[in-house]
């Protein structure tokens, strides 16, 4: 029972920091055609709450992978979960360098709207593939080595 509730918790934490972004991209079309600067700071709020809950949920995903990990009986040198732990910190990497310099440009003298927009739909994209990436490792669990 315990077990079936870390992969329940485990899922939904998966749902969580990956789905915010999927919200995310049609925001960001809007995004580059905003005209008002108080339209763009609510698109802006949006997605940065919208990057703390991802953050949060990656948290408890990481959590209750090492839970999962602990109880399953896989090793850490299991193909899968090696491959996982390795797109898992490039992605830590990624997250916190992709989207924070960025967000601090909002407001500044620095702040271009096209290249804002682009630069986050690009970090957006990116984090996407890289979480799709070790979801399918999870799922499929192949057998690379």
């Amino acid at each position: 029972m315990l077990y079936s509730t870390g992969v329940f918790i485990h899922v939904l934490s998966a749902i969580l920091s990956i789905g915010p972004f999927f919200v995310l991209l049609p925001m960001l079309k809007k995004m580059k055609i905003a005209l008002v600067h108080e339209e763009m700071a609510a698109y802006v709020a949006t997605f940065q709450i919208a990057i703390r809950v991802v953050k949060h949920a990656g948290h408890v995903l990481i959590i209750s992978g090492i839970y999962l990990l602990w109880r399953s009986g896989y090793s850490i040198a299991t193909p899968f979960i090696a491959a996982t732990i390795g797109l898992l910190v490039v992605s830590l990497f990624f997250l916190a360098k992709a989207f924070k310099p960025t967000m601090r440009t909002f407001n500044t003298p620095e702040y271009d709207q096209q290249q804002f927009v682009g630069k986050l739909k690009r970090a957006t994209w990116i984090y996407v593939i890289l979480l799709t990436l070790m979801l399918w490792f999870m799922v499929t669990k192949p057998v690379i080595w």
